[in-house]
């Protein structure tokens, strides 16, 4: 009758520690979401870089296209016609009718862009993403993640530049999207270049 006693003793303790071992099993590790990022914005960049704006418009969060995908698309197509405001909508117009500014009043440099005409197309280098780090909630965009985007730009008959780009990127609808999109200072030699693009410095 002991050894029953035993056994019973024995495969309690076994169940028990069993139990613990599936509990703590059952707690999923969070997903590291460096790699998805870091693919979305590439993607994002690459999709800019060919003029897609279909897929630059649907990998934009809703704040960042101002509008429906239609709307970004016709938004941001060259020699698109949109029909002027008039009126009551002329007196309210919203603030995505002007073109974005800066804290300090200033208006983002023409980005590089290939077009149909000869002289002004310039060669894009293949887009690169690194830098991923984690940017705080302020000035109207949420919490993310910042990446540091890289490509070429070389216009016929200059020199070769390197444009470097910092997006941020939160999880909307299940998805990764671009939230905000600024120019990287390369003087910048302290802390981390993308986290004060995406801060205001």
């Amino acid at each position: 009758m002991k050894r029953y006693t035993g056994a019973a003793v024995v495969t309690a303790a076994v169940l028990l520690a069993a139990g613990c071992s599936s509990g703590s099993a059952d707690k999923k590790p969070t997903a590291d979401p460096t790699a998805a990022v870091l693919a979305a914005a590439r993607s994002y960049q690459e999709a800019q870089n060919a003029e897609d704006w279909r897929a630059v418009c649907k990998a934009r969060s809703e704040r960042l296209r101002y509008g429906t995908v239609e709307t970004c698309v016709e938004d941001n197509t060259p020699g698109a016609s949109s029909p002027s405001p008039t009126g009551a909508q002329a007196a309210t117009s919203s603030p995505s009718d002007e073109p974005p500014r800066y804290a300090d009043g200033s208006t983002p440099r023409p980005r590089a862009t290939r077009t149909t005409g000869g002289p002004d197309r310039a060669d894009l280098g293949p887009v690169e993403a690194s830098d991923v780090v984690e940017v705080p909630a302020g000035a109207g965009h949420p919490a993310g993640y910042g990446v540091l985007v890289t490509y070429t730009v070389q216009w016929p008959g200059k020199p070769r530049t390197t444009s470097l780009r910092a997006l941020r990127l939160i999880k909307e609808s299940g998805a990764w999207a671009v939230d905000q999109t600024e120019d990287v200072d390369t003087d910048e030699a302290h802390g981390s270049a993308v986290l004060n693009a995406l801060s205001g410095g």
